[in-house]
C-alpha cells in the first residue's frame, strides 16, 4: 500500500533524483520502470484477502489528502537506501494504522512496515553508502519540502504493476 504525493512534492523529489544522478551517486532517477514514482509505502502484504481493496479505498478516500513536511536525508542502516525522512502527523500516523487494521488478516505482512516500526520516508536511492551521505545532503540541498499525499495505490512487485485505489 503506497500513498502518492502531490504534485509539486513529487517533483522536488524527482529533482533530488536528478541531481543524485548527475553528481555520479546512487539514485532511483535510474530506475525507468512505468510504476516509479516518489511514494510512502504503508503496509506489504503477499496478498489482500477478498474485498479489502475496496475498504481501502473508501479509507483511503476519507483520509486523504494529508499534508507532509519531510525531515531530514539519512541512509537506513548505515548502507541501504537513502531516504529523505518524514515529520509524521497524528494525522498520518492514524492512517497507517488504519490500513494496518484492514489488511490484519491479509498473508506474509512485512513487518518493518508495521506500527512500531515504521520509518516513514521517501526513497531516494536503494543501495547507498553511509560513507556518500554528506554530498547527498548537499545535492538535496536545506529545504525541506511541503506537500501532501493526495492518492493511494496497490503495487504489485511480481509482475510491476499498480492498481490506483483512489485518484488525486
Amino acid at each position: 500500500m503506497e500513498l502518492v504525493c502531490s504534485p509539486g512534492l513529487d517533483v522536488a523529489i524527482r529533482t533530488v533524483w536528478s541531481r543524485l544522478a548527475a553528481a555520479g551517486l546512487p539514485s532511483l532517477a535510474r530506475n525507468i520502470h512505468p510504476t516509479n514514482r516518489p511514494h510512502l509505502t504503508l503496509a506489504a502484504v503477499d496478498d489482500f484477502p477478498p474485498g479489502v481493496e475496496h475498504r481501502l479505498a473508501e479509507l483511503f478516500d476519507a483520509a486523504l489528502p494529508v499534508p507532509v513536511t519531510l525531515d531530514r536525508v539519512v541512509v537506513l542502516d548505515g548502507s541501504a537506501p537513502l531516504v529523505w525522512l518524514l515529520r509524521p502527523t497524528p494525522a498520518l500516523t492514524a492512517l497507517h494504522a488504519a490500513v494496518w487494521d484492514v489488511l490484519a488478516g491479509a498473508d506474509g505482512h512485512h513487518p518493518w512496515h508495521a506500527p512500531g516500526a515504521w520509518v516513514p520516508h521517501l526513497s531516494l536511492a536503494l543501495r547507498f553508502r553511509n560513507a556518500d551521505l554528506r554530498m547527498a545532503r548537499a545535492v538535496a540541498g536545506g529545504q525541506r519540502p511541503t506537500g501532501a499525499f493526495v492518492a493511494a495505490r496497490s503495487y504489485d512487485g511480481t509482475d510491476r504493476t499498480v492498481t490506483q485505489l483512489t485518484t488525486p
